[in-house]
């Protein structure tokens, strides 16, 4: 009798975070956040794109003053293990009690990563792998971090709001996984002036990527009613939001717009509701082909959506109605955006050939999120025909 009437269930787990400030200038809100921090010994983990490009870093010293412990720039494109342990020994060496991260998503990874290095007494590259999660779970025996973190974003890419990171194994070419509930950063803090120097196909292609996040929490196999209607909120913000940014670089309540779509995208990984194809397909696209994460998205979601039609068309629809497509066809409206927004959307465009599509799906098979695909893909001869249709 009950199985008759329930057609879901699951759990709600919210993150560990402690608090998100929207819409005040970041070094007030920096201010603000180390006010409820009881370390004050402030290591920053900065992009080198933003250290060059902006004065953002030189506020944030400014405001941090004698609380400013130290500063790394040396943590690359897709979180590579050997960066993210260089950041660890140098935040250790300066005893730092806070991270902050001022960058896009591969700073976030690390100061997550850099946070369980620390507290786990991490002497190594090759120890590294003992943070590394067993299926889909924190590491067994892995400690709580001790030294939480304050996250700054500039671009869209949203690992902020979530409490497992990727780091890049540079022997296999597979991005690993990382969490643990405390990883999460316990504040963010969203101001859209910090965006304004992200290059602008980052700044969109991240856009397109929180689009993704939302797109696949809605149609994912263990998706929850909260966070779907997140998500939802996400589809009708995030592709309007963008277009403006195009057209007006300098439409900073554009920018807040991606960036309140940006963080409901997240509510259903904050609880751990699983993703599909798209992401999978995505990880390796960044760890074995080097293509910018953002881009990964531009390139996977509109044929993957084509690829599940056979399984949630009904689902689509509702997406499609959200991302206003008069024509109900979700895959065809992200094409059209990521075309307007003058993104690449082939693999081809970086380069990868069909002789290779063998390989990449292979890897493929190894990533959490291709058995939580709402279509079944059980091996890596069924996944080549939907990475042929992305050629």
């Amino acid at each position: 009798m009950r199985q008759a009437y329930l057609q879901r269930q699951g759990v709600y787990r919210p993150p560990k975070a402690e608090g998100i400030f929207f819409g005040q200038p970041f070094d007030q809100a920096l201010d603000q956040a180390l006010r409820e921090h009881t370390g004050q010994r402030c290591f920053v983990l900065v992009s080198k794109s933003v250290k060059a490009q902006s004065n953002y870093l030189r506020r944030l010293e400014k405001t941090l003053g004698e609380r400013l412990a130290g500063t790394f720039d040396g943590v690359t494109a897709h979180t590579p293990r050997e960066s993210v342990f260089a950041a660890a020994q140098l935040a250790a060496k300066a005893q730092a009690d806070v991270l902050i991260t001022l960058g896009g998503g591969s700073q976030t990874d690390a100061g997550k990563i850099v946070q369980l290095c620390l507290s786990n007494q991490i002497d190594s590259v090759e120890a590294m792998h003992r943070l590394v999660s067993v299926a889909g779970k924190p590491a067994p025996g892995l400690y709580a971090p001790k030294q939480r973190m304050i996250a700054l974003p500039t671009t869209l890419s949203a690992g902020e709001f979530t409490a497992y990171a990727g780091m890049t194994n540079t022997e296999t070419g597979i991005k690993e996984s990382v969490q643990h509930p405390y990883a999460v950063p316990a504040h963010v803090i969203l101001d859209p002036e910090l965006t304004l120097a992200t290059p602008m196909p980052l700044w969109l292609s991240s856009g397109i990527r929180a689009i993704d996040h939302a797109v696949e929490g809605y149609l994912s196999i263990q998706a929850q009613p909260f966070s779907q209607s997140a998500d939802l909120q996400a589809m009708r913000l995030l592709p309007q939001a963008l277009k403006r940014c195009f057209y007006d670089p300098e439409d900073l309540q554009a920018r807040f717009d991606c960036q309140i779509g940006m963080w409901l995208s997240m509510v259903g990984s904050q609880s751990g509701v699983s993703k599909g194809a798209s992401h999978a397909i995505g990880h390796l696209l960044g760890s074995w082909a080097k293509i910018p994460h953002g881009m990964t998205s531009c390139i996977t979601l509109a044929s993957v959506l084509r690829f599940n039609a056979t399984v949630n068309p009904e689902a689509q629809l509702i997406v499609a109605e959200a991302m206003g497509a008069q024509d109900g066809d979700a895959a065809r409206h992200i094409e059209q955006l990521v075309h307007e927004l003058g993104l690449p959307s082939r693999l081809s465009d970086y380069g990868i050939s069909a002789d290779q599509l063998p390989e990449l799906a292979s890897l493929c098979m190894h990533d959490r999120w291709i058995p939580t695909n709402p279509r079944s893909i059980p091996d890596a001869k069924s996944l080549l025909p939907l990475l042929e249709q992305m050629l």
